[in-house]
């Protein structure tokens, strides 16, 4: 495959307008981490809540591997502009919410699907037009993207709800849909494999059994599970702990993942994927212990900062990891099964851990998962296969 000397470049046009894109697009969704507080607004219990937040990462689940394969033999920019054209058709229909019942349950799940597509072909979009050999600095430069968006999107939340009410909150999402949408419009078509040829799909390596798969994706589940009992209540918990806002906590945690991406997003092209993944979880799990015993605003925000530091280091790497394990020319696969265990993880871990709180509360929920988290690394890291055996 011929691959331009523009192609070679880090920092590519393309991949700019690229980036802005799936910054926006991904800021249209951390506008509703603050959703929990609107539906609580209607007497909806920590289960409830937890059920129709977590039914937008488990639709995406199912939506995700069929377009991942998808992507690798017919291209990204078609996806990602369909994906986002679902999400903008949609949105509009949350001004109708009036309770804790069906529609919302629905327009999550509906919503779930087209961030699921539009997410794998825009991440995909991004990371091909960056050196293979720097295969995971690219990855934690679109992670820093995203994580612009996370730090933003919730302070804006809060912001506009104040001033416009969650109508405006609505509006908003829709409008940094539209400007997401016309940044992937207005890239050039990424090379596609094979050039669409359905018959010539890319092998996998031969030793990648379904039970290999399986343990591999324990780790990426378990960190959506963690990753979703933070995002899908901290807003929650604070208010629990009497603190007036939440958005410091996520402004820290992007902070500090940013800060870790640009300097250290690829330590795992130099020092190995697993080497860099276990530091990441031990922070992340000792943060979850912090952030149960948290109860005031400089506690709060430090916890975010932690937090920030271990996600900002597994990210590049475990997404790498995944990729090596399929092979380049399966990245799509790779990067859409990668975030479908992790949501699979949101998913099942806000309804779990929703009960878990209904039942013991916040503290003890933050400290399981992070036990949960510590446990499931440490076999991973023991048993799980070295990328190097699975490149031909």
């Amino acid at each position: 495959m011929k691959v331009s000397h523009e192609k070679e470049k880090f920092w590519s046009k393309d991949f700019v307008v690229a980036l802005i894109g799936w910054q926006f697009l991904f800021m249209s969704i951390t506008l509703f981490f603050i959703f929990p507080l609107f539906l609580e607004d209607f007497g909806a219990s920590k289960g409830r809540i937890g059920l129709i937040m977590g039914i937008h990462s488990l639709m995406a689940i199912f939506t995700r591997p069929i377009f991942g394969r998808l992507i690798d033999i017919k291209g990204r920019r078609s996806f990602s502009l369909i994906g986002m054209a679902f999400l903008i058709v949609v949105l509009p229909f949350y001004h109708l919410i009036q309770d804790a019942g069906t529609l919302p349950l629905l327009l999550r799940a509906l919503t779930g699907i087209g961030w699921g597509v539009s997410m794998t072909a825009t991440i995909t979009i991004c990371s091909d037009m960056a050196p293979v050999q720097r295969l995971a600095r690219s990855m934690g430069i679109i992670g820093v993207a995203g994580l612009v968006a996370v730090a933003i999107g919730p302070l804006l939340g809060e912001e506009i709800v104040r001033h416009y009410g969650y109508g405006g909150l609505f509006k908003t999402s829709f409008i940094f849909l539209c400007i997401a949408f016309i940044c992937i419009l207005l890239t050039k078509e990424t090379i596609k494999p094979n050039d669409g040829n359905l018959s010539s799909k890319p092998k996998l390596p031969p030793n990648l059994t379904f039970v290999v798969f399986c343990f591999i994706a324990t780790l990426p589940i378990v960190h959506g599970a963690v990753r979703g009992s933070v995002i899908n209540f901290i807003a929650l918990f604070g208010k629990s702990i009497q603190l007036e806002r939440i958005g410091s906590f996520f402004l820290a945690f992007s902070a500090a993942a940013i800060m870790t991406r640009l300097f250290f997003g690829g330590l795992s092209d130099k020092y190995g994927r697993k080497t860099v993944l276990f530091p990441a979880v031990i922070v992340i799990s000792l943060n979850m212990f912090i952030i149960a015993h948290t109860g005031n605003l400089w506690m709060f925000t430090l916890a975010g900062f932690i937090g920030g530091l271990g996600q900002g280091l597994i990210f590049p790497a475990l997404s790498t990891y995944m990729i090596d394990i399929f092979g380049q020319a399966n990245k799509g696969l790779a990067l859409s099964l990668y975030l479908t265990c992790f949501d699979v993880g949101m998913g099942a871990g806000s309804a779990f851990f929703g009960w878990i709180s209904d039942l013991y509360g916040f503290p003890v929920m933050f400290m399981s998962a992070g036990l949960l988290f510590f446990v499931i690394s440490f076999v991973f890291m023991w048993k799980a296969p070295n990328p190097k055996s699975f490149i031909s």
